[in-house]
């Protein structure tokens, strides 16, 4: 069979039957197609991918910074006042900062009376926000929302964190500068920490630092009566600096084995790092203010790693003793290291870092607390001679005139615990704690969002006359008479010196014995009065001092 041949025709025209269809020529289209052609194959230029990469860095900062600034705070306060709560409006970008530096400047340029009532020099901003908005109200720390909570019931319930909805509101790169030690941690890290640094400070252990305590005491009582034999029977000092070379001396002995000679350089650059850090912490809300090379802010540094120069040769020198078998030591950094070696190897121990930022602390809470303590203590019973008696009265029929207080005799002052009680009542050495909630929690009806501080000062819920009676700005040791659980006036627990629940402070007992001891010892030898010269000027700075120091007469009895 012929092969047919395939009967191919040309495309036809829509609408016509046979006849070709013409190609349409556009133009300029060929040209235009090569121009497209051309672009699809070029790569775009290193320049014009910065700019595009520049712009989108721009908008994301931008959101970033509106977000940080305006967006969440205001979606927070409208959570917040829709459950019926009130206080400052939010300033951007600074909130209550420079309000609150403000009016702490007015407050300290000017003494208040002698008496108790001393929140409102202390903590001006937040009394004048209490008293116009309530005991829970809303004030702002920069961008966040900052709810002052003043209900013991609430502070105490926080404070417990039973479902541990609450963390540490610590700035940690400023907080490094000072102390990020056990009180600053949370979770893990603070548990694991905590249980390596209880054995150290369970009483057994700190009964053997009692020699120590009076040691150090002893100096200062011999120091005293060296000046009196000079003089005409009395004596002006300045217990302030003087407690605090005290407390300083007894730390670096007791934590690290050491004179107050070997320590006062670690001393000397916390007390001025601890002002530092309170001129830079009103500027905390400017991201990355750490890092801008202002005078404080390099000063701040230079002091940091001349401390942690100095402990981590502490602590080097003390591990290899200990790894050529001498003895750790009774010393806290000696019943630290045991510790963290007995707890394992690898994630259960602390780093070297780790150790370094507790004996920070060490250095710093161990000095503050009690020196704050027992200049208060020393202040007040110059104000109040009738409990000063009494106190006395005490101490020399528990001790005589030349015994030395021990541990068992300590535990029998009834009248010297209660007066401690109700300094740490009036003048908490930590006027204030903070936390944050980090997930949606519901604290006294209200639902705080995420990202909330909950502020809980202390000495507001120490000085409220509704938990202590109408006398709650007054000095009265005796309503401590039957113990701390039966001093307020309904019985609830309301007394939080030391903080309250698990993170209530791991030292305590150590700041009582030592100032317990001190006191006694002063009292055996001594009667002192306030010196005409002394100005009552209670202020910050991380703990409560005397703004102008604190001089007292002092006598032999």
């Amino acid at each position: 069979m012929p092969t047919q041949r395939a009967n191919h025709r040309p495309p036809t025209r829509p609408g016509t039957i046979g006849v070709p269809a013409r190609r349409t020529h556009i133009p300029g289209k060929e040209r235009m197609d090569d121009i497209v052609v051309a672009a699809a194959a070029a790569s775009p230029s290193p320049w014009s991918l910065l700019q595009g990469l520049l712009a989108l860095l721009v908008v994301w900062g931008a959101y970033r910074a509106a977000e940080r600034y305006w967006l969440r705070p205001r979606r927070l306060d409208r959570a917040l006042r829709a459950q019926g709560l009130s206080g400052t409006e939010y300033r951007f970008p600074a909130g209550d900062l420079q309000e609150n530096a403000r009016l702490n400047d007015e407050a300290r340029s000017r003494p208040m009376p002698q008496c108790h009532d001393v929140v409102p020099r202390i903590m001006p901003h937040l009394f004048d926000t209490v008293k116009e908005h309530g005991n829970v109200c809303i004030t702002w720390f920069g961008p966040i929302p900052r709810v002052i909570i003043t209900e013991a019931e609430l502070v105490r319930d926080i404070l417990s964190n039973k479902f541990g909805h609450f963390e540490k509101f610590t700035n940690k790169r400023l907080g490094k500068l000072l102390a990020l030690g056990l009180a600053s941690h949370d979770g893990e890290k603070w548990a694991k920490h905590r249980r390596i640094l209880n054995p150290a400070f369970h009483l057994e252990k700190l009964k053997r630092m009692l020699p120590a305590f009076s040691t150090c005491c002893t100096e200062l009582i011999d120091h005293w009566e060296n000046k009196l034999a000079g003089s005409d029977g009395s004596y002006e000092v300045d217990i302030w600096p003087e407690f605090q070379n005290l407390t300083g001396d007894v730390i670096s002995r007791t934590a690290f084995g050491s004179s107050f000679m070997e320590g006062r350089r670690i001393f000397q650059l916390q007390a001025e790092q601890a002002e530092r850090i309170i001129k830079a912490f009103q500027y905390m809300y400017i991201p990355g203010f750490l890092f801008l090379p202002t005078q404080n802010n390099r000063r701040m540094k230079e002091i940091n790693g001349e401390i942690e120069g100095i402990l981590r040769g502490m602590i080097e020198k003390r591990e290899r003793a200990i790894e050529n078998g001498e003895a750790s030591g009774n010393d806290l950094l000696g019943l630290l290291l045991q510790s963290n070696m007995d707890s394992g190897k690898g994630s259960l121990r602390m780093s070297t870092e780790d150790m370094i930022e507790e004996c920070k602390l060490f250095y710093f809470a161990g000095m503050e607390t009690t020196s704050v303590l027992l200049t208060w203590t020393l202040v007040i019973l110059g104000m109040h001679p009738e409990w000063q008696d009494r106190a006395r009265e005490e101490v020399l029929r528990v001790f005589g005139k030349d015994d030395k207080p021990n541990l068992d005799s300590l535990s029998r002052l009834k009248t010297v615990t209660m007066i401690l009680y109700e300094v740490l009542r009036l003048y908490p050495p930590a006027v204030t704690l903070n936390r944050r909630t980090f997930k949606d929690m519901q604290i006294g009806g209200i639902t705080y969002p995420a990202g909330v501080i909950l502020e809980l000062p202390i000495i507001v819920v120490h000085h409220n006359p509704d938990v202590w009676g109408t006398d709650a700005h007054e000095f009265k040791p005796e309503r401590f008479a039957e113990g701390i659980s039966k001093a307020t006036k309904d019985d609830q627990p309301a007394f939080f010196p030391f903080g309250w629940g698990p993170r209530i402070c791991i030292g305590q007992n150590f700041a009582l014995l030592e100032a317990k001891m001190a006191l006694s010892m002063i009292l055996q030898r001594f009667e002192f009065q306030l010196s005409p010269s002394y100005t009552h000027a209670p202020y910050t700075v991380i703990t409560l001092h005397p703004q102008h120091g604190a001089p007292i007469i002092v006598k032999k009895i």
